[in-house]
């Protein structure tokens, strides 16, 4: 564990001292964190960043050339360079924030799940509009507080329903569900019909983890069905993307156009900047940067990317299966859970296989926002499936926890 370690006081005849803080210093510090990291995490992170920094290679030219305008020109590698600088600063914050250890990341992610909480409620007022939304607020540089409220609110659910440990009389699912309703309805004031699915996506897995009967599922699904019927017939930007989906449309023509890039290169791609068809694909670089890489990398990079993030996902759920805290076990699930949740919807619209949701895909996509909140996400991933491997766990863990939900089903 990182922080201070103690050593026993001299003491006299009869008289008791208490301990003497000792401070480690800060390279026995990155000695404890590397010792306790999970190295084959940090490793699958490290490749995803290194496959986005080529991948913006790949899109920057397509994308500098449909942002450009004569007032305002663009070099072809603008993107690329401002990846590389948000790529760093990525992952500075994911050093920092894994160096923190688990309770100090669990306060720091609340915190911010507040601020960017508090954001939302004026984004829809004095936030900056692009392609018909509001989702980003001017700062400088654009930040989309959406982003960052991903890892904020599943840490404040874990938290929240690790109470149970302590009084099971708590309401704490209707607690987490009060504020994912809150959240909700702030998202679709923007409007952002795919956040407001993908945070739906993540309450479910946790409340199932902490509890919620299997029997309720199909309750579950009714309402989420309902949900969706009233969004198509009263929320014009789920009826569009839906229509757009199945019938055409200016969306429709976007994915079609996504997934004919996506597969032009064949197996093996037409080589880096010898891709055509990019340079007429909307948001290249950013929300469909995956079919850049079919058409540039071929299908085989594609399933590299697909395997990657699916070993990311594999690994996380593995270090959890002995893990013996509540929360630490909620917060992982519900973090990889986001993480792997949105990487897999990207990829399913760049193959026409789910509407279009304006979702970037995590380390890989071009971004400042979406860059530097991915990487404060796996900050806290990090810091909490951190382990000292001289102590065996206790037991218990997701395993455990599967099994006595399925006896009490």
């Amino acid at each position: 564990m990182s922080g201070q370690a103690y050593r026993p006081a001299r003491r006299g005849p009869g008289a008791y001292l208490p301990p003497v803080p000792l401070q480690r210093g800060w390279r026995e510090g990155l000695r404890i964190w590397w010792r306790e990291i999970d190295k084959v995490l940090l490793a699958l992170v490290l490749v995803l960043m290194a496959i986005g920094f080529v991948a913006v290679a790949a899109a920057s030219p397509a994308g500098a050339e449909q942002n450009a305008s004569a007032a305002a020109p663009l070099a072809p590698f603008y993107y690329l360079q401002r990846h590389f600088v948000f790529q760093l600063a990525g992952l500075a914050v994911m050093i920092g924030v894994s160096l923190s250890g688990a309770d100090a990341a669990r306060r720091l992610a609340i915190l911010v799940g507040a601020g960017m909480l508090a954001l939302m409620v004026v984004v829809p007022f004095i936030g900056e509009e692009k392609n018909g939304a509001r989702r980003w607020i001017n700062l400088g540089f654009s930040l989309q507080p959406s982003e960052f409220l991903k890892p904020g609110f599943v840490v404040t659910c874990a938290w929240v329903l690790s109470w149970r440990l302590r009084d099971p009389g708590l309401p704490v699912i209707g607690i987490v569900t009060a504020l994912l309703a809150l959240i909700v309805g702030l998202l679709m004031l923007q409007p952002n019909l795919g956040d407001a699915i993908l945070f739906a996506g993540i309450w479910l897995v946790m409340v199932l983890l902490a509890g919620l009967p299997w029997q309720r599922l199909a309750l579950i699904a009714g309402a989420g069905l309902a949900g969706m019927v009233l969004a198509y017939l009263f929320y014009d930007n789920a009826r569009n993307r839906i229509e757009s989906f199945f019938g055409g449309g200016t969306a429709f023509d976007q994915v079609d156009l996504a997934r004919r890039t996506l597969t032009a290169g064949g197996w093996t791609g037409s080589g880096l900047w010898l891709g055509v068809r990019k340079m007429s694909l909307p948001e290249a670089h950013t929300d469909y940067i995956f079919s850049v890489i079919g058409e540039e990398f071929g299908l085989l990079a594609c399933a590299l990317v697909v395997l990657v993030f699916s070993a990311l996902v594999l690994r996380v759920l593995i270090r959890l299966t002995n893990e013996d805290n509540l929360f630490a076990l909620l917060a992982g699930a519900g973090l990889v859970t986001q993480l792997g949740g949105q990487a897999f919807i990207n990829m399913l619209v760049n193959l026409q296989l789910f509407p279009s949701k304006g979702m970037t895909l995590p380390l890989i996509s071009y971004g400042g926002s979406s860059t530097l909140a991915v990487c404060f996400t796996l900050g806290l991933l990090l810091a909490i499936t951190r382990r000292n491997p001289f102590l065996a766990r206790e037991g218990g863990g997701l395993r455990a926890l599967l099994e006595r939900k399925d006896v009490s089903a």
